[in-house]
């Protein structure tokens, strides 16, 4: 891990593409200001988490659970 010490308004940069910025220091709270492409994606660390558990969960599920789905989602049709 690399550990840089940052002033208020200063940043650093990963690769070419995203900037990360100290914008505000309150107490023992730093806010930081990223600026990256639309196509990185950019999460806090337990958002990423639990994504990432989500994903699993979802990677877990067997076809044939799906297929209890397909037909309420078919039923739900054709009450429309």
């Amino acid at each position: 891990m690399l550990i840089l010490t940052r002033k208020l308004g200063e940043g650093i940069r990963i690769n070419d593409d995203v900037v990360v910025k100290v914008v505000d220091i309150r107490g023992n709270q730093v806010r930081l200001g990223i600026a990256a492409p639309r196509s990185v994606p950019v999460h806090r660390e337990e958002v990423h988490e639990m994504i990432t558990q989500q994903n699993a969960m979802a990677a877990e599920t067997a076809p044939a659970d799906l297929d209890g789905v397909a037909v309420l989602w078919q039923q739900g049709r054709k009450s429309e």
